[in-house]
């Protein structure tokens, strides 16, 4: 008998094109198992609904026969049905607000509840991501900003050519207008107020590493932490390139006691012990792209208060924008108040004044601030997931979900991201039963 698995099409906002299986890897898996794959159709999925059926996929609306459902995003309320499995990005581990009543729903309904987020090696290590992808849509949002910023001010620039990224027909022609505008800048240079162009990169992870592979199209020459004030002091750089610096966290802070050393773990393990000392850096910079984990027990890195100093000297500060990728709101940078689409991607916060100015226009540093920046490329994100996923759901629909949770034979990497099975929390989750009380 074939095991029927569903593709719940994307629908949270109209710029979510992603899916979490394509068509290849879908008539691939539908050659070598005993399995039938039913998805939604969509108009706006990357993929068209007659490519999924011409490799073998049923294309249904309703999806009650299949017993596990595959998504990308947060699935509505009404979508769920009784002893279902689901995958997606449930967004729910850290009790967010807005995702507990769909929480609430998957428990009154018996749901299995397996967050792709929680999918991890046994180096603890996650398996299934799109953080590489948000890098490279938020550096390409992050230059469209700067070009449209240095517009408004009057300055030609090599970056004002530069769209958004979801304007892009795909990843490929992106790069090749950035490459175009790094062409510029070793042949023509920088206007002189503006050299030297330093990005710093906050984190060194999947998001950060997407992030400076976009911005090396670009002339480019890494520059140390520690080494800024001298660089600056020295005056050894040039207006035919752009410079980067990659903080890591022994960069960000250091330890309240004089007497204690830096040390990683213990950052980890007790980030009360320390403070932020980013904000020596931001003179420095033109572009910051924030690429870091954050939770409310890190400090911040970037403060309001720090801000309002920065910009109420009178003199013009040399940063233009914040690409803020990792998009904590009021978190490890403050100044991001809000989240922002891909239609509409940035804002200008008067440090000032405490507001935010949908655009380019205005005093304070632009903010970019995209929540779904992997939807922007979809084609490369989708291609990217489906190729980590494919290999997890031959194990997957060998899986039994009607048992006891000990004997469900998943594969551990998966089981591990079972938040819920047949509506209860399992042991790594108990906590999360005080987020749905």
């Amino acid at each position: 008998m074939k095991i029927q698995i569903g593709i719940r099409r994307e629908d949270k906002n109209p710029w979510e094109r992603r899916v979490p299986l394509i068509p290849t890897h879908i008539r691939e898996l539908l050659k070598e198992q005993l399995l039938e794959v039913h998805i939604q159709p969509s108009s706006i999925r990357i993929f068209p609904d007659e490519i999924y059926a011409k490799e073998g996929a049923v294309v249904e609306e309703i999806l009650s026969s299949c017993s596990v459902i595959f998504a990308v995003k947060e699935i509505p309320l009404d979508f769920f049905e009784k002893d279902k499995v689901y995958f997606f990005f449930s967004h729910t581990t850290k009790g967010q607000l807005y995702n507990m009543p769909m929480l609430k729903k998957m428990i009154d309904l018996k749901c299995t509840l397996i967050d792709y987020e929680k999918i991890v090696n046994e180096k603890g290590e996650r398996l299934l991501f799109f953080g590489y992808q948000a890098g490279q849509a938020g550096m390409i949002d992050t230059l469209w900003a700067l070009g449209q910023r240095l517009n408004n001010e009057g300055m030609e620039n090599p970056f004002s050519a530069i769209k958004k990224a979801y304007h892009y027909g795909s990843l490929i022609e992106a790069k090749e207008s950035i490459e175009t505008a790094g062409w510029q800048i070793k042949n023509n240079g920088l206007d002189s107020s503006l050299v030297p162009l330093v990005c710093g990169f906050a984190g060194y992870g999947h998001v950060s590493r997407g992030a400076q592979d976009v911005f090396h199209l670009l002339p480019f020459e890494e520059i140390a932490p520690e080494e800024i004030d001298t660089f600056f002091k020295e005056k050894n750089y040039s207006a035919n390139r752009v410079y980067k610096v990659v903080f890591m966290e022994k960069h960000m802070v250091k330890p309240l006691s004089s007497d204690q050393k830096f040390e990683l773990q213990d950052y980890y393990d007790n980030p009360q012990k320390y403070e932020s000392i980013f904000e020596s850096y931001l003179p420095y910079l033109a572009i910051l792209v924030n690429c870091i984990y954050w939770s409310p027990k890190y400090p911040r890195f970037v403060k309001k208060k720090y801000l309002k100093k920065l910009f109420g000297t009178g003199e013009k500060p040399r940063l233009r924008v914040i690409g803020d990728i990792s998009c904590d709101i009021e978190g490890s940078v403050e100044c991001t108040v809000q989240a922002t689409t891909p239609e509409n991607p940035v804002f200008v916060y008067d440090p000032i004044e405490e507001t935010a100015r949908d655009g380019v226009e205005g005093r304070g540093p632009v903010v970019m601030a995209v929540d779904n920046l992997p939807a922007e490329i979809a084609l490369e994100s989708s291609v990217f997931f489906s190729c980590a996923l494919k290999p997890l759901v031959p194990e997957i629909i060998k899986a039994d979900f009607t048992g006891d949770f000990s004997d469900c034979h998943l594969p551990e990497a998966v089981r591990k991201a079972v938040i819920l099975y047949q509506g209860k929390f399992t042991p790594d989750y108990e906590y999360m039963k005080n987020f749905i009380k």
